[in-house]
């Protein structure tokens, strides 16, 4: 199965999972155009299946054209179509959008003390107004 995204004026409507085979026969007289999108790219990044580790062989986003969107797709995103890629809505005005990732950063990275799955680690959360990461005690 894949997952199909419905595009409409550079706007994700929707999001389904369906065969290649039913999309191929499937017709839809809303406006718009269904775009293959991967649940496995993030950041034009192909993981596999319920890993949080890239996979070995990245070979296999140019073989498929679901998977060189740079992210799946979800409702609300946004599809740059010169550029053939799916990005999350804009969390703050001060991020700024990377057009190789097609991600949002921040204007200050994420503190490097903040390393998921560590014992340690210290959670953040993003201040706009001061343009800074706060640290949230637990």
């Amino acid at each position: 199965m894949s997952h199909y995204a419905k595009v409409r004026q550079g706007r994700v409507v929707d999001v389904i999972v369906a065969s290649d085979s039913y999309m191929s026969k499937f017709v839809d007289d809303t406006p718009g155009k269904w775009i293959k999108t991967s649940y496995n790219i993030r950041g034009g990044v192909y993981y596999e299946s319920n890993h949080s580790a890239p996979a070995s062989d990245q070979s296999v986003i140019n073989a498929d054209e679901g998977r060189k969107r740079k992210n799946y797709a979800g409702v609300d995103y946004h599809y740059d179509a010169t550029n053939d890629a799916f990005y999350p809505p804009k969390p703050w005005d001060s991020w700024t959008l990377n057009t190789t990732t097609y991600q949002w950063e921040p204007p200050v990275a994420y503190p490097d003390d903040a390393e998921h799955g560590k014992e340690d680690s210290k959670v953040y959360t993003w201040d706009e107004t001061n343009k800074k990461w706060t640290h949230t005690p637990a």
